[in-house]
């Protein structure tokens, strides 16, 4: 393995949680294992060391200094919204043939493990003409797809993977991360969605606390 992307059908489904997971599930089997959050919107100075990217580094334990979080999130805009407009808020735009390159180079350079967190989700614009999956497809990683258990996530996670065949990207697993305060049973939406997901295996992660370790994570990591 070198690199895995990790997308989502939404936002905040759980990527950030399930690559943390997968951060310190490699990092006890001995492996070399590095982690990029290119693009972030939502970043505040002020809110730095609780964001995503931060989040990252201190499963790496790596300093979470402004410094080291543009290393490894050089694309942040403030406010909370999809890339494309985030980035019109401040009077610029997303260069993603930049953000394909500094991910390409990422890749070319680890010989182990790289886990690269996307935005959102599937569909989620980047500019005003490529979306994540535009992102994904440059970069022919294999796929990581995040989905919650909430009422509504069976269609969004099968319409997810169906987007993800049309550009020949292959999903190494759909994890289900619990919803909290879901009405549907974690179980019951697995199996569900399993039935509809084909070769594609179907992971359930349980809400968890932060920092929790949990079996599924070995699974995942397995998958990869």
């Amino acid at each position: 393995m070198t690199a895995i992307f990790v997308t989502a059908t939404g936002t905040e489904i759980g990527k950030t949680f399930v690559t943390v997971g997968l951060i310190r599930e490699f990092r006890r089997r001995g492996r070399s294992v590095a982690a990029l959050k290119p693009v972030a919107s939502g970043f505040e100075e002020w809110s730095a060391p609780a964001s995503d990217p931060a989040r990252l580094l201190a499963a790496l334990d790596l300093p979470t200094s402004a410094e080291d979080i543009a290393r490894i999130a050089p694309f942040r805009f403030r406010a909370p919204l999809a890339p494309d407009m985030a980035a019109a808020r401040e009077g610029r735009e997303l260069d993603v043939t930049a953000l394909v390159e500094f991910c390409s180079k990422e890749i070319a350079v680890r010989n182990d493990v790289l886990l690269i967190e996307g935005i959102g989700g599937v569909m989620v614009p980047l500019d005003e003409r490529h979306t994540v999956l535009d992102w994904m497809a440059a970069l022919r990683l294999p796929v990581l797809l995040v989905a919650g258990s909430y009422l509504g996530t069976i269609s969004h996670s099968l319409t997810a993977l169906a987007a993800l065949g049309t550009r020949d990207l292959t999903a190494k697993a759909l994890i289900v991360s619990e919803t909290q305060g879901s009405t549907v049973p974690l179980a019951d939406t697995v199996a569900s969605i399993a039935r509809f997901a084909g070769p594609v295996p179907v992971v359930a992660l349980p809400l968890l606390a932060a920092g929790a370790d949990h079996p599924a994570f070995a699974r995942i990591a397995d998958l990869l």
